[in-house]
């Protein structure tokens, strides 16, 4: 009995230690998709999104090329080509640098064109308002901007509140 009294006591203390921390939740958004759905006839807008999309072509065809010469350059390693091996990684050595570069150039390309997209005070405004009600109203304590989470490697669905925030938006 005396072992069930004790085990009772370690389950309450517990129980009250993890009732007394509060538990962090997080919520996602995808700013851009917000932007485009409330701006998307504005002339930046379609600028920013015809820049990403040419940025992304571009970023995969060289990816794909990268790919294409890893390829040979294992073939000719398996025929025993040292010369085609050195060709092979001395052509991926510069397209992968190139490839960095290119993407760090267009990263801040298009992060100084979202800027100018934000710095829309009225509508960052009424963005930000419509964020925190509804991050308060569902107990998140915290909002993650996808368009700025690199480190955000999964996320589930249940967490997006992007739809909830455009329609707050729609009924302003």
């Amino acid at each position: 009995m005396k072992k069930y009294g004790i085990i009772s006591i370690l389950f309450l203390v517990c129980a009250a230690a993890l009732s007394a921390q509060q538990i962090t939740r997080f919520a996602v958004v995808d700013t851009s998709r917000i932007y485009s759905t409330f701006l998307r006839d504005a002339r930046s807008v379609r600028d920013y999104q015809a820049k990403q999309a040419k940025y992304q072509a571009e970023t995969q065809r060289m990816s794909d090329e990268i790919i294409t010469l890893r390829q040979k350059k294992v073939d000719a390693e398996a025929a025993g080509k040292k010369d085609a091996v050195q060709k092979y990684q001395a052509a991926i050595d510069s397209k992968t640098s190139f490839l960095l570069e290119y993407s760090k150039a267009c990263n801040d390309e298009l992060a100084m064109l979202r800027k100018n997209l934000v710095s829309d005070d009225v509508f960052y405004a009424r963005l930000y308002a419509a964020i925190k009600k509804i991050a308060e109203s569902e107990g998140y304590t915290m909002v993650l901007n996808l368009q700025q989470g690199e480190a955000i490697v999964w996320y589930s669905p249940t967490v997006d509140i992007t739809e909830t925030v455009i329609r707050e938006l729609s009924s302003n």
